[in-house]
């Protein structure tokens, strides 16, 4: 394996996965890594969200202490895999994403001889992920489960948003891609989260602005092709779980309800399409929950790791 040790330090590994050029030049995929105590077959394979990398070590450390080996995956143009001459967080469709998760699960079925593996993602890995595995089903014979913490499975705000706006959305994508999308961003969540803010943990701002990366028209046209796919229902056949936010808010500034509720996400929309994923999905709500679960703070992240526990136990382990 050509992996060196991560930004994170030892003992996380970093390797690099070259592609084909697109558009914009050179791409890659970042795959992170970090070791059970002892050998194993059993692993997982996380995804990050928007405006996102791999950064959340205690998630990483509380599978390695259940026997699993930890993989994650910065998809292209996102953290460890930005380029200098890239678009940070840009593609014109979700499928672009494909070829890193299948050079990701080739590394970590054929190579590292996993044949137990559970795929976990956040936010908009959490639309991308379902997508790619009901697409590849019959080359995932290794698949266990699946964890999606807060997926992103339809667009926030009113119906006439979700419907006459993702009209306009599709056209404009499909006219001029790369025309920004004007959104107010007050980098809440991302302060609630930083510890040099009001959080506790450590991220490097380059790669998670406190303000998030520029929504551009292609990008979101592609969401929104991703939402109607998922939407129409798709046939995941392993045991899947998603956990959200039991509640949601918009505030207008840093308070209590920034900590304990969803503020970027409608958890009524995770809650309802979660059953357009598979065959066997449980939803849980955990009461107190930020975007990232398993960012909350200390009873809620701890309710949402009871959870994923007992979930294993019953239907993967």
């Amino acid at each position: 394996m050509n992996a060196e040790t991560d930004v994170l330090g030892e003992p996380y590994l970093a390797e690099t996965i070259d592609f084909p050029d697109d558009d914009e030049g050179p791409v890659v995929a970042t795959l992170v890594s970090r070791l059970a105590g002892r050998p194993t077959t059993r692993a997982v394979l996380h995804v990050h969200g928007f405006a996102d990398y791999f950064f959340q070590t205690g998630y990483a450390e509380w599978w390695n202490e259940r026997g699993y080996d930890f993989y994650a995956l910065d998809l292209r143009k996102y953290g460890r895999s930005i380029r200098p001459h890239q678009t940070p967080n840009y593609v014109g469709d979700l499928r672009e994403y494909f070829p890193d998760l299948d050079a990701a699960w080739t590394r970590i079925t054929e190579r590292d001889g996993h044949t137990h593996v559970v795929a976990s993602a956040h936010s908009t890995g959490g639309l991308v992920l379902p997508l790619w595995a009901d697409e590849r089903a019959a080359g995932l014979g290794e698949l266990a489960g699946m964890v999606l913490n807060s997926p992103w499975l339809d667009l926030q705000g009113s119906t006439l948003l979700r419907t006459v706006g993702t009209t306009v959305i599709k056209q404009l994508g499909r006219r001029a891609p790369r025309r920004e999308i004007p959104r107010k961003v007050d980098g809440l969540y991302a302060r609630s989260l930083h510890r040099d803010h009001d959080g506790e943990w450590e991220f490097d701002l380059s790669w998670k602005p406190l303000k998030s990366w520029p929504v551009f028209a292609g990008w979101l046209a592609a969401i929104r092709h991703g939402h109607a796919r998922l939407q129409r229902g798709l046939d995941v056949a392993c045991p899947v779980l998603v956990l959200s936010s039991d509640r949601s808010t918009l505030p207008a500034a840093m308070n209590d309800d920034v900590h304990s509720h969803d503020i970027v996400l409608d958890v009524e929309h995770i809650r309802r399409w979660s059953t357009a994923i598979g065959r066997h999905v449980t939803y849980v709500a955990v009461p107190g929950a930020r975007h990232d679960v398993v960012l909350s703070l200390p009873r809620p992240r701890a309710t949402a790791y009871d959870q994923i526990g007992r979930w294993l136990t019953a239907y993967v382990d």
